[in-house]
């Protein structure tokens, strides 16, 4: 089936999210180290990613662990910082896709709070056909659910769709539901699967 749509996930892919790599400059690596061992700070983000209140969750967080406090809150506070820079080719490639018309849409684990702070700083997350939030939808990846809310809004099937992501286990799923998938190991490889369906031509994948 030729594909209709072009579905990017947002971090690691258009947006650099590295947490570790944050708190290693603010704190230093053993200490980072330390307290990720510790705490499971990816599991406090998910549940933001499914819908919680973002300042809330994290406070919540550094109440019950005093000895982090001040770090953890850092994750609310200073979340931009954690979230940057932007990933310019794969901002390209995205508008490129869409100066020819094809659809392109975001499939996203993001808190409805971060994604505030995050839509006014990165002016192409307003661009997208349709942006599937997370922190709206009430469901995460990889759970088979929100690829199925997807393909009933978009009333496509996975087989029109080719989806893009950073993580292996994400991509397994949609692959499960009969979407096209790249893995994203960098804007190049993503701009030349984009060539190699013939969605853009090799100028316009610059």
């Amino acid at each position: 089936m030729t594909i209709k749509a072009v579905i990017f996930d947002i971090g690691n892919v258009l947006i650099e999210w590295q947490p570790e790599r944050y708190y290693d400059a603010r704190i230093g690596e053993d200490r980072r180290r330390a307290m990720f061992a510790q705490l499971d700070l990816h599991g406090m983000n998910d549940v933001i990613d499914r819908g919680g209140d973002f300042r809330g969750t994290v406070y919540d967080w550094a109440e019950k662990t005093p000895e982090w406090g001040e770090e953890i809150r850092l994750w609310h506070d200073d979340w931009l910082e954690m979230a940057k820079p932007a990933i310019p080719r794969s901002v390209r490639v995205m508008r490129a896709l869409r100066a020819k018309g094809t659809p392109v849409h975001a499939l996203t684990n993001f808190g409805i709070g971060t994604w505030e702070i995050a839509t006014p700083a990165y002016d192409f997350l307003n661009e997208f056909d349709q942006a599937f939030v997370s922190g709206h939808m009430g469901v995460i990846k990889p759970e088979p659910e929100i690829y199925q809310q997807v393909e009933t809004q978009l009333g496509l099937p996975g087989q029109a769709l080719l989806f893009t992501d950073d993580r292996a286990d994400n991509i397994a799923a949609a692959a499960a539901r009969g979407w096209h998938t790249h893995h994203f190991t960098g804007p190049d490889g993503w701009a030349q699967r984009l060539v190699a369906e013939g969605l853009l031509t090799e100028s316009e994948a610059q």
